[in-house]
């Protein structure tokens, strides 16, 4: 499509795939969305992104990255006939992370079917420059039908800016410069008031000794005229991510905004086309994708002593609100599956956790985790992401501790661990771990 043209879309359940090729030096890319009202927001709920992934009428929501090769693809679900009739338009953006749109090989917006996977609009990203967030397209209400129109609008100011725009309140500072290739901004309404105690402009100033008033007489309170106190103020959107490394392991989740609801714990995959380090001395040790199994898996230990394990092995995907408050979503058993692996925390019960040791083990199809390229995110109901890689492996091991959420004061604290371990002979990767981090189980064999 051609920017500004429109093409009619099916009102029923549609993927927004914001796509683009990854590159050395390349920024990260977000797709967000913005349901509108005569232009804007009517609150800071109807924006749809990374640390608000869903909206509270559930007609759209951020489904996160996945990874293919080169190509790097981020989704949103718009389920069409639950948007609200208020609900004019849906504004499907894109933010750059450490960069501008210069940088992004390849960046375009498909409209997809989420039936069958059919597309039924495309729009490619070209001839961008500095622009740090992009206005991809929209899809809006016309005659009782939805519509897509390519935009390609870019802003200079990020996605605090774009936001901003539309009447998201963010409580980052706003970047200097203003929006690229966007109309004025219109000038508020009336003139600014003159400072107290300033007379204004062509107004003589206050007499400097003032008629004497009577004293005033100090009203009855009555329950009618009682002063009402003001509504608090909503908390602005935090649009910050958090990135655990080697130097900058730990993070508080109170501190991220993590103290309720489910906090999602996803790890994403994808195997190397060439293989490097330990799978390359060894004549590739690496499986193909489509035979890779890996499992995401949790250790747990709670406040009474109880201790166990959440895994597909044997079965035990856990509960989310009854102990161990941990469960497993489901087993991905190639790779296929577009949302990667997820265990979900129940924060409600944070104070029921001592700790919890997140790994993955190779079930079947490779002897290593050599040549794996993996992301690991958490993310809780309120508040910013936090995320790792995975170094590269250069041992033979088939588990890899991930992340240890402990109890601290109160609060859960999350470590990356990042750690590759290489099981004995004859010994069972989940008693590797629990001997690596003294949990103490005894375990058994199981099978799927």
């Amino acid at each position: 499509m051609l920017k500004g043209a429109n093409v009619p879309v099916p009102t029923r359940s549609l993927r927004v795939e914001l796509g683009w090729s990854s590159a050395p030096g390349a920024p990260d890319v977000d797709a967000s969305a913005l349901l509108l009202v005569s232009g804007k927001v009517r609150s800071d709920a109807d924006f749809v992104f990374y640390n608000q992934a869903a909206h509270p009428s559930g007609a759209v929501r951020h489904e996160g990255k996945r990874t293919s090769g080169a190509s790097v693809t981020d989704t949103l679900t718009v389920d069409l006939p639950r948007v609200e009739a208020a609900v004019e338009r849906i504004v499907l953006a894109a933010s750059a992370d450490g960069g501008t749109f210069r940088q992004v090989p390849d960046l375009c917006v498909r409209v997809l079917d989420a039936a069958d996977g059919t597309e039924v609009a495309r729009f490619d990203g070209r001839d961008t420059t500095v622009e740090t967030a992009l206005i991809m397209g929209e899809l809006y209400r016309r005659q009782g039908a939805w519509k897509f129109r390519a935009v390609g609008q870019g802003y200079g100011t990020g996605l605090e800016g774009l936001a901003t725009d539309f009447g998201i309140t963010v409580d980052e500072p706003q970047q200097s410069g203003s929006p690229a290739r966007t109309a004025p901004a219109a000038a508020p309404a009336g003139g600014a008031a003159p400072a107290s105690g300033t007379p204004a402009p062509g107004m003589p100033a206050a007499p400097s000794r003032p008629a004497p008033t009577p004293a005033p007489v100090p009203p009855v309170p009555t329950p009618a005229s009682a002063p009402v106190p003001p509504a608090p103020a909503p908390s602005p959107v935090r649009l910050s991510k958090v990135t655990l490394t080697k130097d900058a392991p730990s993070v508080s989740l109170a501190k991220q905004g993590g103290t309720s609801g489910a906090l999602r714990v996803n790890l994403n995959w994808e195997v190397r086309k060439q293989f490097r380090g330990w799978g390359a001395k060894r004549g590739g040790a690496f499986a193909h994708h489509a035979d890779l199994d890996l499992d995401l898996c949790a250790l747990f230990e709670l406040e009474d002593g109880s201790k166990g394990v959440v895994q597909a092995l044997g079965n035990t995907f856990g509960a989310l609100h009854q102990p161990p408050y941990i469960h497993l979503d489901g087993d991905d058993r190639t790779g296929a599956v577009d949302t990667g692996e997820n265990l979900t925390v129940n924060l409600d019960h944070k104070d029921a956790f001592r700790r919890i040791l997140v790994f993955v083990t190779i079930y079947e199809g490779a002897r290593s985790f050599a040549d794996l390229h993996a992301t690991v995110t958490l993310t809780p109901f309120r508040g910013a992401p936090i995320e790792f890689s995975l170094d590269e492996c250069t041992v033979p091991s088939t588990v890899c501790a991930l992340a240890l959420i402990t109890r601290q004061d109160g609060d859960l604290v999350v470590r990356r661990e990042a750690r590759y371990l290489v099981p004995a002979r004859g010994v069972s990767p989940q008693r590797t771990v629990d001997h690596a981090y003294g949990w103490g189980m005894n375990w058994t064999p199981g099978r799927k």
